[in-house]
């Protein structure tokens, strides 16, 4: 592909990525695609485009700080410690995947990663039904939190439907302190997934910086189309680039 076309086509999937991840999120299912048809290799692809999303988390995080505030700072430390060693475990496991081997899965990770996405909306309304009080965790949920963050570390893609089906079958019952720590985990095991691909020279960095860019720019725009653009149409845009995407990669296998 010609030079400046790929990088044409990964800013404006960056760009697009960052509307969709400040209006309905699944921003992954356009930037790990589009770095992997311009030639960057799969376990590279993934770990580039952590990179380019990772920007959006600061701001979601922030537009929740009042709710976590609110909870106790020693179930915020342990939970980002914990998202923290998940997420290192997660890139760690990534960068020791055989290249052959991830690129077998990537399809598998992608439409799960759809199915996650679409089952969004059931979740939150499971989550919605159950917020007239609040109840502590689970006993499970720091060990299942693990297993999340390591999911996250190594694949992106779902991770925030992930955190919130966890906090809501653990017993978090309020959506705005469960969507303040989805927020805020996936800062935090994000971020250092993303330091761990830089010190293992797994970021493709050209591609990556110029996506963050246009990502960042994207999540300005989406922020102010939020407003206007009805969230199931874009929900459902999501659901179908996702499910093309997958096909498309099983097909690169055939």
């Amino acid at each position: 592909m010609d030079p400046l076309l790929a990088y044409a086509l990964l800013a404006l999937a960056a760009f697009a990525a960052g509307v969709l991840n400040a209006i309905a999120g699944g921003g992954s299912f356009l930037t790990f695609p589009a770095l992997v048809f311009t030639g960057v290799p799969p376990i590279v692809a993934n770990a580039t485009s952590a990179l380019a999303v990772s920007p959006g988390y600061l701001g979601s995080t922030l537009g929740f700080k009042t709710e976590l505030r609110e909870l106790p700072m020693a179930r915020l430390r342990r939970e980002t410690l914990i998202s923290a060693a998940g997420g290192v475990a997660g890139a760690l496991l990534l960068l020791v995947t055989p290249g052959h081997l991830f690129t077998g899965i990537v399809p598998w990770l992608l439409l799960f990663a759809t199915v996650l996405f679409a089952a969004g909306p059931a979740i939150a309304g499971r989550m919605q039904a159950r917020s007239s009080g609040a109840s502590a965790p689970a006993r499970w949920h720091d060990p299942a939190l693990l297993a999340v963050a390591v999911y996250g570390g190594y694949f992106n893609g779902g991770l925030g439907i992930l955190l919130m089906a966890l906090y809501t079958l653990a017993g978090d019952t309020r959506l705005n302190r469960v969507n303040a720590l989805k927020n805020l985990n996936s800062l935090v095991l994000s971020w250092v997934s993303v330091v761990a691909f830089v010190l293992a020279g797994a970021i493709a960095w050209k591609q990556g910086l110029l996506m963050m860019a246009a990502a960042t720019a994207g999540g300005w725009f989406g922020a102010q189309w939020a407003r206007r653009l009805p969230a199931r149409w874009v929900r459902a845009g999501v659901v179908l680039t996702g499910l093309a995407m997958s096909a498309v990669f099983f097909a690169r296998q055939g």
